[in-house]
């Protein structure tokens, strides 16, 4: 056979094999263009360490070994301030991974909740107690580097915390005074961490009808004493200190997105309780929102109306102008980060789920280069400033279970980002290469 019969056959044979399932390359569970990227392997398979999404040509490395791992809440600082280690969550433990070599290390041993990593000290806060394990819940704080271990604070029943402030004087929390119904800690019982119920439009609709009590509260890191500083009916959640001012507090008014507005900020004494995001058309619908790492910026995500367009908006907390990134339909992402130079955003796609829209040509980890559009002279005052977010696709996600939300955030050197996904079956942490491995 001549030389061109013989590559002719061998080209057929790869074809074949690839179309039959077998894996690219040798790598276990990373199939071809054609069969839609990694899938789920056989029970007790590990998944591979690296590999070239060869629909992206972006390298994908596993960081963690144990199932059921997972990185923080995308708006949940777990970097250090020193930006060498992240820290993440596993079943009945929390680790440490030191960036750009991967090591990892495990930190906490128990039933803990970890809030946030401090942005002055390397510092873990989080709560442990109450509950099934009986006793008053407490506020704890662990130093990453040695581990030295302390108890700050008693927390309130039926109150929790979710953000540290940015000098780490203050924790920000929120408390139910009535008792509710099934829906009134935000989530049924049952609904694994990271996850969403499988009710959960029903879910977010009865817990925004109850109208229960709720106290918005600081407590001082230093005495563990508690402050109230807004009292409401309306559901308060999803507390988020500005990285830089230790003395703003970014909160929503939680419920199905279309039903309220959503988006406000009020200081650490109470004052200035301020609305950011006011709708303006039927179905609009704004969340997901968060901190630029300066914190001059807040970003949100803005449906124009639901599931018609798609924004991504950013809010500047000193002048009030604003910056509408729009987001192409078959780019859409759950959720949105920024790198910590402000150049470059990442998303990280979506299914059709419970409440989210979206189909299979959503489902890949994002890379978004953002572009202004020329407006200034355009006449009027207090006007949106227009700009594109152009997509580029980093990791084929399409066998991954988006009631798991990836969660995408960048490395402070902007060279990789991080997710969390079950597309191998289990839950593990993934880092994806910014630049591409091959052409």
């Amino acid at each position: 056979m001549s030389r061109r019969g013989l590559l002719g056959a061998a080209l057929a044979a790869a074809l074949a094999g690839s179309a039959a399932g077998q894996s690219l390359g040798g790598v276990p569970g990373i199939r071809s263009t054609a069969q839609g990227g990694p899938v789920p392997l056989p029970p007790g398979q590990a998944p591979p360490k690296s590999w070239v999404d060869p629909d992206t040509h972006h390298r994908v490395i596993r960081l963690t070994d144990i199932p059921g791992s997972a990185s923080f809440y995308f708006n949940d600082n777990s970097i250090t301030p020193d930006g060498k280690e992240m820290v993440f969550t596993a079943p009945g433990s929390v680790g440490v991974i030191e960036l750009g070599t991967w090591k990892v290390r495990t930190l906490l041993r128990g039933a803990v909740r970890p809030i946030v990593v401090g942005r002055r000290t390397p510092t873990l806060y989080y709560t442990r107690g109450g509950g099934r394990e009986g006793g008053p819940a407490g506020l704890y704080a662990i130093n990453i580097d040695t581990g030295e271990d302390r108890r700050l604070a008693d927390l309130p029943r039926r109150g929790s915390v979710s953000s540290i402030n940015a000098d780490e004087t203050l924790a920000g929390g929120t408390l139910t005074a009535g008792e509710g119904s099934e829906y009134g800690a935000g989530r049924r019982p049952g609904a694994g961490p990271g996850t969403e119920p499988a009710d959960k439009p029903r879910m977010m609709d009865e817990r925004l009808k109850e109208r229960l009590p709720m106290e918005l509260f600081v407590i001082d890191l230093a005495s563990g004493l508690r402050r109230t500083i807004l009292r409401s009916t309306d559901w308060l959640n999803h507390l988020q200190f500005s990285p830089t001012d230790p003395a703003l507090l970014l909160y929503c008014h939680e419920g199905t997105w279309w039903k309220v507005d959503r988006i406000w900020t009020i200081r650490t004494d109470g004052t200035h309780n301020t609305l950011v995001h006011r709708r303006t058309m039927g179905l609009e619908a704004v969340g997901h929102e968060f901190w630029s790492q300066d914190g001059k910026t807040i970003w949100y995500d803005d449906r124009f109306p639901w599931g018609v367009d798609f924004f991504t908006v950013g809010y500047n907390v000193a002048t009030g102008e604003r910056v509408w990134y729009h987001v192409d339909t078959r780019a859409w992402s759950i959720h949105y980060n920024l790198s910590y130079d402000n150049s470059l955003f990442c998303g990280d796609g979506g299914a059709l789920g419970p409440v989210e829209w979206a189909s299979t040509e959503n489902q890949w980890i994002y890379l978004f280069r953002p572009e202004r559009l020329d407006d200034h002279e355009t006449l009027g005052e207090n006007l949106i400033h227009p700009g594109v977010l152009h997509p580029e696709r980093l990791v084929n996600l399409l066998h991954h279970n988006y009631y798991l939300e990836p969660n995408v955030f960048f490395t402070p050197d902007g060279r990789y980002v991080i997710f969390r996904s079950n597309l191998f079956g289990p839950t593990y942490l993934f880092a994806v290469e910014v630049a591409r491995a091959g052409p």
